[in-house]
This record gives structure tokens, C-alpha cells and sequence, in this order.
């Protein structure tokens, strides 16, 4: 008798704690290998493969493709010790044993069972489980409220009941084992929305009958990477007193100096980006105050030994910072390598959770939106980040002569509880004379 065992979202790791279904890869009667990727998920920071443990029959999928589920809601259930492993078409598996899977492994970890194709089987041992399980493939029952501690995993739920007024003990969770999911908030605050109301309430508050009463316009959710923006940014503004400082400076000469390096024969082109790069890896060498971060709690700054260089990069999922590991040991030509690389994997939506977090310092290259200036916002939680706006000719004054040159303008905004003014301008101060006089790199290659 085959045994039907559920497959949770599992925990991807990087303290993500939800991810929106974008394509299933399985379907109710396939056959899946332990290991085998069976739904294709976003998270707020990259696009993962999820793996079952479980060898056997796909019996139910929990969730249409773009639904949202918190870790440890049910992803699909599988039947396994059926006959059609048993003859060989399928993974050997047997019910109760440890052959049965890899476990609740995270992405990307797993036996690495070899995959097998998928069939749509609907094997006889199996049957009566696929038919049981099929029909609530997108619903979970819905149990009874109970008392005792709130049954919330995802922060964000809570968030939304808060900002909402919403009291979650008197809620009935549709997750498995009365989990409260975002759904059921969402649906009790429309329920709240719609009931008549008693008596004028007492003072205004802005809440979400306020929020619903405004009729027309695109809404458009504040989730994936976008709603992951949204909060960092938030955050970084409520909790870090930023400041920003900003010079001009003459590109002529770098841009002169990348054109030498560009006309090697069979050598790989370094990019503006790559060499801006390294100019902040010999700055923070410099100025270490700047590649560091605050433990509120603590009351310290935390100075950081490695630089772990973010650069912005815009995709069509939204705004993303890939993060390249170690940059303070990289050459300009290692390091534009790794960006190159990183930003392909960007673009394909490739990126993985460890490729997008650990970032100490951030370079923000504005300058390929046409646009000559901004104030970054810093990237929670670093201390600092530096924008590159566009190089441009410009009449410039250079040795005592109106002449045009190749100008930049360079920002950067700073955490003013990690250091002063001065350290600052002298940071950016280095930046625009490596700029403007590249030769000053040789000093510290």
C-alpha cells in the first residue's frame, strides 16, 4: 500500500520567509525522483528551483502558479512505494524506510539521486491516493480557531495585521495545522471592509477601509523583489541618519587610460564599472570606517575585514545588487570579469540568495539612466554607498585653459553614526583624484 507523504516549502535560507509560486514543473500523476525539481519559485531575492525529497506519484499540488506561501505551508503531496517503482519505471522508494527521501533538505542540497523523466502515470496502487488528493489541490481546509499562541510564521502577515488593526487571535488559520496565511488576513480585512458600520467612529485613522475607498488606478503588490526593495529601502531610511557629498570630477584621463587597456590584442575589455571598482577597494583600504555597520543593539560599529562589493543592477524583475565576494583581493580585470558574470545571471533571473546578500559596500551606476546626479540610498545594512552618474563632455578649466573634458559627478551617501564629514569627503576626495590621475592605483597595486 502506497504511503502519501507531503512536501513542505522548505527553508531557502538568507531568513527568507515566503515565496510566490511563478511555474510548476510537475503535474498531479507524474512520476518525480528524489531531488527532482518539481515548482520554480520567487523569493524576495532570486528565482529557485525547489527539489522533493520524496520519490514517487505527485498526488496534489497546494497553490496555483503566482500564489504566495510562507515556509512549511504544504507544496505537494507524493505517493511513494507504488507499484510503478517497485517494476523499475520509477525511483526505487519503499514506504517507512529512509530510501523514501532525501528529506526536507534546502535548495540545491539533496542525495543527488539521479532525475528521471516524468510520466503521466496514474498507477493502480496509487489511484484511490491521486483521486483523494486531487481535489483540493489549490484549497486547504480550513480547521476551527483555537486558542493559545498565535499560528503565524511570515513577519510580513503580521506587518499587514498590525498596519491593519487586525486582531490575529480571532482568526482561523487555512494553513496547515491552523497556519494563518497572508490570504486570510487579506480576506478578513475585506470582510472588514465591506461590514456595515454601527456608529461613526470616534476620531479618523488611516487604516484600510481608508485605503479601499479609493476607487480607480492600478494597484500594483508590493512583493518578489519589488516588495523586498521596498522594505530595505524603508528600513534604511528609518533607521540609518544618512548623509550625502558630491564633487565633479575630470574622467578624461581614466577614460584615456581604459582605451589603453581596451587596445590589447586578445585581452579582455575592462569596463568603466570594473575600474570604478577598484578605485573603491583602494579607498576603503584607506578609509575602513566606511566598509563597516552598526549593531543598534550593541551600540558598536562593526568593521568589516573583507570588502564584499555590491554594484546596482536593473532587471526586469526590478532592482537587484549582486554582490562580488572579495573584491579587495581583485584587479580590475577580475573584478569586471565577475560583474559581467553576475549581471548575465541577473538578467536570466539565475542569481542565488548568497549571490545577492553579504554586501559591506555598494556602487551605484546611475549614469547609464542619461542622468548626471541622485542621493543614494544606502543598502541596509552597510554604512555607506557610491553613485556614478553619466561622463559627458563639459567645458572644464584644466591647467589654466577653458577646455572640453570627459566629467562625472560623483555621490556619496554615508552613515553619519560610522564617521564624520571628513572622513567622508576624504573618501571621495581619493575616488575623484583616481579618477581624474589613475596612475595614483600604482601606488597601492
Amino acid at each position: 500500500m502506497p504511503q502519501v507523504l507531503e512536501f513542505k516549502l522548505p527553508d531557502l535560507g538568507e531568513g527568507l520567509t515566503e515565496a510566490e509560486i511563478v511555474r510548476w514543473l510537475v503535474e498531479v500523476g507524474d512520476v518525480v525522483a528524489i531531488d527532482q525539481p518539481v515548482v520554480e519559485v520567487e523569493t524576495a531575492k532570486a528565482m529557485v528551483e525547489v527539489p522533493c525529497p520524496y520519490g514517487g506519484v505527485v498526488t496534489a499540488r497546494f497553490g496555483d502558479e503566482g500564489t504566495e506561501l510562507p515556509v512549511g505551508a504544504p507544496l505537494l503531496t507524493v505517493a511513494v512505494g507504488s507499484p510503478v517503482e517497485a517494476s523499475g519505471d520509477g525511483p526505487a522508494t519503499e514506504s517507512g524506510t529512509e530510501d523514501s527521501g532525501s528529506g526536507n533538505v534546502l535548495v540545491g542540497y539533496g542525495t543527488g539521486a539521479p532525475p528521471v523523466r516524468r510520466r503521466r502515470v496514474r498507477p493502480q496502487g496509487v489511484k484511490a491516493a491521486v483521486a483523494v488528493a486531487a481535489a483540493p489541490e489549490a484549497v486547504v481546509p480550513e480547521p476551527e480557531p483555537v486558542a493559545g499562541p498565535v499560528a503565524v510564521v511570515s513577519p510580513l502577515v503580521r506587518r499587514l495585521a498590525r498596519q491593519h488593526d487586525l486582531d490575529l487571535r480571532r482568526l482561523a488559520g487555512s494553513g496547515p495545522d491552523g497556519l494563518i496565511l497572508r490570504a486570510d488576513v487579506e480576506s478578513a480585512i475585506r470582510s472588514a471592509a465591506e461590514a456595515p458600520v454601527a456608529e461613526p467612529a470616534v476620531a479618523p485613522a488611516a487604516s484600510a477601509s481608508s485605503a479601499s475607498s479609493v476607487s480607480g488606478g492600478e494597484r500594483v503588490a508590493l512583493r518578489g523583489v519589488r516588495g523586498a526593495v521596498a522594505d530595505k529601502l524603508s528600513r534604511s531610511r528609518r533607521e540609518i541618519p544618512d548623509a550625502t557629498c558630491w564633487v565633479d570630477a575630470d574622467a578624461t584621463e581614466l577614460m584615456a587610460a581604459r582605451a589603453s587597456m581596451n587596445s590589447v590584442a586578445g585581452a579582455s575589455k575592462v569596463s568603466v564599472l570594473a575600474l570604478l571598482a577598484r578605485i573603491c577597494t583602494a579607498a576603503l583600504a584607506r578609509y575602513p570606517e566606511l566598509n563597516s555597520t552598526v549593531d543598534q543593539e550593541a551600540r558598536e560599529i562593526v568593521r568589516l575585514p573583507q570588502v564584499h562589493l555590491g554594484f546596482a543592477a536593473q532587471t526586469e524583475r526590478g532592482l537587484v545588487v549582486p554582490v562580488v565576494r572579495d573584491a579587495h583581493e581583485g584587479t580590475a580585470e577580475s573584478i569586471g570579469a565577475e560583474i559581467v558574470r553576475l549581471t548575465e545571471a541577473a538578467r536570466t533571473g539565475t542569481l542565488t540568495p548568497a549571490q545577492l546578500t553579504g554586501g559591506t559596500f555598494t556602487l551605484n551606476n546611475y549614469g547609464v539612466f542619461g542622468v548626471d546626479g541622485s542621493t543614494p540610498i544606502i543598502n541596509h545594512p552597510e554604512a555607506a554607498m557610491l553613485g556614478v552618474g553619466r561622463i559627458v563632455p563639459k567645458p572644464w578649466v584644466h591647467e589654466g585653459q577653458l577646455a572640453v573634458r570627459q566629467v562625472v559627478q560623483l555621490s556619496l551617501t554615508f552613515d553619519h553614526r560610522v564617521c564624520d564629514g571628513g572622513t567622508a569627503g576624504g573618501f571621495l576626495r581619493y575616488v575623484a583624484d583616481c579618477v581624474e590621475r589613475p596612475a595614483l592605483l600604482l601606488r597601492s597595486l
